[in-house]
């Protein structure tokens, strides 16, 4: 059964209202120790709307921390999970004051409420907080704190779908993926320095693609809006401009990965194709760790951006999957848009989210001992706010057959001009559908995996 809901706008306009809460961060930059420190007098004055945990530990034993913020109470079902991730190399530092910032002020408006009402947002500050303890303030190139203690970049160190890529497992690199494997992430974003630009999959390149060609993903008109949405919230962005003379033009602000320069082991790729979760680059800041004096304006400029983007984990379809007959849930069903060649999965609680554009659609599923379904749907489009096209999908075992008293007749009026009523009613058991047939009143007859569906025409006299 497919439910349509009323969607709503391109552009959420955020009308935000920050207030200094007793946290109090300043404009600087914040060691490990300190952030630690923020992270647990955050959570413990927010303890109806946050909660912090640890994913797993660093090279040098530091925990990769996250704080959840949600007014979404208990296990409720249909609710995304979205998470931004800052400072995956130590030495862009950028990125991790701002999620920290993001948590401090905290904006109080309806939109706001409404997005932490149907929202799970998961913050990662720092990816690598042995990288970040290393680095040099002030240097805008590459330098000490990039790499993770074990000396390894962890935007090259994911598993690749392209390329071979084995170089051993980083501690964090084990974190993050188990992290995705527990939550089903369906949107993410991850914080750079070093450019002003949305970069959006693929970045590794496929075998048919040229170097410095794009790398197309099936999803590639929604990472392109994704990116967007971002670049034009953004008050420089969407311009486009390079950050040195002769530099790189990016239309719009926004970059294909391997059109930019392509990567092998890059986190953006892996979310996508491992879990189905939408994550772009976003290179926000021309110096990758500048002075702290220019941190108020780097918040400024990203702070709407960043809420704006949170709210499109709402554009596209939620659902569950369970068993026609018992109503349990179907876990790990394979799911895959028609004319999108990626396979997507539900969760342990047969739940799956997609993002998508404004259209009609088509949903292919298939699970071990169940017969195929497909469902058409719609992503209608929205003018405040957007929301998710909510689906159920019974699936029935293979070889089920219905019971021969689920069966409904409807009268339908015909398209030739003729009198004809239009009423329905439904029969209850029949021998054979041949009985409904010898009538002359069934004009046509659809299967479906609960009932018999017979449209029959019936003339006044």
């Amino acid at each position: 059964m497919m439910k349509s809901v009323t969607p709503l706008s391109p552009v959420v306009v955020v009308v935000v209202c920050f207030v200094v809460l007793t946290t109090a961060l300043d404009f600087r930059y914040h060691k490990y120790k300190e952030m630690s420190q923020f992270l647990d007098k955050f959570t413990k004055s927010h303890k109806n709307l946050a909660r912090k945990y640890s994913i797993g530990k660093s090279v040098q034993d530091r925990d990769l921390l996250v704080v959840e913020v949600t007014a979404v109470k208990g296990n409720k079902t249909g609710v995304p999970n979205v998470k931004l991730i800052g400072n995956i190399h130590g030495n862009e530092a950028v990125g991790r004051e701002i999620l920290l910032h993001f948590l401090e002020n905290y904006p109080e408006n309806s939109t706001v409420r409404w997005l932490l009402d149907n929202t799970r947002i998961h913050i990662l500050p720092s990816m690598n907080p042995d990288g970040f303890e290393v680095a040099s303030e002030g240097l805008c190139a590459r330098g000490l704190g990039r790499p993770n203690a074990n000396n390894k970049d962890l935007n090259r160190s994911f598993p690749d779908f392209f390329r071979s890529n084995f170089k051993g497992e980083e501690p964090e690199i084990r974190a993050v993926r188990k992290w995705m494997d527990e939550i089903p992430f369906i949107l993410s974003a991850s914080l750079h320095g070093g450019a002003l630009v949305a970069n959006y999959p693929y970045e590794s390149i496929k075998d048919d693609v040229s170097l410095n060609e794009p790398s197309i993903s099936p999803d590639d008109d929604v990472f392109q809006n994704l990116a967007k949405i971002y670049a034009k919230r953004h008050p420089t962005m969407h311009k486009g401009e390079p950050c040195k003379e002769n530099g790189k033009v990016f239309k719009d602000g926004i970059t294909n990965g391997a059109a930019w320069y392509a990567l092998t082991g890059g986190m953006q790729d892996y979310n996508y194709i491992a879990h189905g979760c939408m994550e772009i680059t976003l290179e926000i800041s021309c110096c990758k760790y500048p002075a702290p004096d220019e941190l108020p304006t780097f918040w400024i400029e990203n702070k709407l951006a960043l809420m704006d983007y949170i709210s499109h984990a709402h554009q596209g379809i939620k659902g569950q999957i369970i068993d026609g007959l018992t109503n349990t849930p179907i876990s790990n069903a394979s799911l895959k848009v028609y004319g999108r060649d990626m396979v997507f999965h539900s969760t342990k609680n047969g739940e799956f989210w997609r993002l998508l554009l404004p259209g009609n659609y088509q949903l292919e599923i298939s699970a071990p001992g169940y017969q195929n379904q497909s469902v058409n749907f719609q992503v209608e489009k929205y003018n405040s706010l957007p929301e998710l096209t909510s689906l159920e999908i019974k699936m029935y075992a293979i070889g089920y057959q219905p019971s021969r008293t689920t069966i409904q007749a409807i009268s339908v009026s015909p398209t030739d001009g003729s009198t004809y009523s239009s009423s329905s009613q439904t029969f209850g058991t029949v021998k054979t559908l041949a009985e409904l047939k010898s009538n002359n009143k069934a004009s046509a007859i659809y299967y479906s995996y609960s009932m018999y569906v017979i449209y029959l025409i019936m003339r006044l006299f």
